[in-house]
């Protein structure tokens, strides 16, 4: 077809999608309309604030749509005024399929998990939970059933023993947006081969987070205890009931076995706040409590009268 030839509808709202957005329209692609979501009140303050997908494409100079629903006769006409020969979703909500089957080609999403595993709203989150060592990103073709259409391009990425969620969003969100521009070539070049999802394998899922998933449990080994605090971290993070409140635990390190601790307790040791477990300690570096600000364990031992 070739790139001049494709005009892309982007869908998507946060960083991770905004920063494909600009690399898609700095490789010369012709971006006819993004949507994302409707401006929302948020932070302390409740100032209405814009989608960093929404300031990226404004940004940019792109015309923006911003509907209520996506289902409605007032956005299908708009987006039928755009002429779309391809679609580009990228962590946004659901697509009705009306929407996502009207480009000619079809729609691309950036999913960011090895598909078929990890289908679900919190692939990130969920492969550092479950002590992955290995994750990646994939581009495929939307069709019915979530996250199982056929596979254009994959990119593998290593996960470090203590990285974060936090950490690695931000290493795919670049990966990822290297993986668009690829994925985009290869459709203009018309060497777009795609491959069915292979669904024979054990697959593990990404569903979306909860308050109850987070809760931490001094019954869980050293290892799944640490996997669960950076794979919550910074968001939503990973929280324990403790004396002093449900406490979310942003940050720490195992210790393994140091001392001699009360086994499954929270306690405060050598003006060091450690969480003991039945196979090893883990000291806490960075926590908050509800209401309070993020703060790091020594300024809250330091706090304590």
């Amino acid at each position: 077809m070739g790139q001049s030839n494709l005009r892309i509808v982007f869908f998507g709202t946060p960083d991770f999608a905004a920063f494909s957005l600009e690399k898609i329209v700095n490789s010369g692609y012709n971006v006819v309309g993004v949507i994302t979501a409707m401006d929302k009140p948020a932070g302390r303050g409740r100032k209405v604030a814009e989608s960093a997908v929404k300031r990226k494409a404004n940004e940019l100079g792109l015309k923006i749509l911003q509907p209520a629903n996506l289902k409605s006769e007032d956005f299908m006409n708009e987006l039928e005024s755009l002429n779309p020969t391809l679609g580009v979703v990228i962590a946004f909500r659901m697509l009705p399929e009306k929407v996502w089957s009207f480009p000619t080609l079809g729609t691309i999403n950036l999913h960011g998990s090895l598909l078929p595993q990890y289908r679900g709203a919190a692939p990130i989150h969920h492969a550092i939970v479950n002590g992955e060592i290995t994750t990646g990103l994939t581009t495929f073709f939307l069709q019915h059933e979530i996250d199982t259409g056929d596979i254009i391009a994959k990119t593998e990425l290593s996960i470090g023993e203590n990285e974060s969620v936090g950490e690695l969003h931000d290493r795919m969100m670049v990966k990822g947006a290297g993986l668009i521009a690829h994925s985009l070539k290869m459709v203009s070049d018309g060497d777009c081969h795609t491959t069915p999802q292979d669904f024979s394998a054990e697959l593990k899922t990404a569903p979306k987070l909860h308050r109850e998933f987070a809760e931490l449990d001094l019954n869980l080994s050293l290892h799944d205890f640490h996997n669960k605090v950076r794979g919550l971290s910074p968001f939503p993070g990973a929280w324990i009931q403790s004396q002093w409140g449900d406490m979310k635990i942003l940050s720490g390190e195992k210790l393994g076995l140091l001392g001699p601790f009360l086994q499954k307790s929270i306690s405060i040791e050598s003006r060091q706040l450690i969480i003991c477990l039945h196979d090893g300690y883990y000291k806490v570096t960075q926590m908050q409590l509800p209401g309070k600000p993020k703060m790091m364990a020594t300024e809250f031992i330091h706090g304590l009268k």
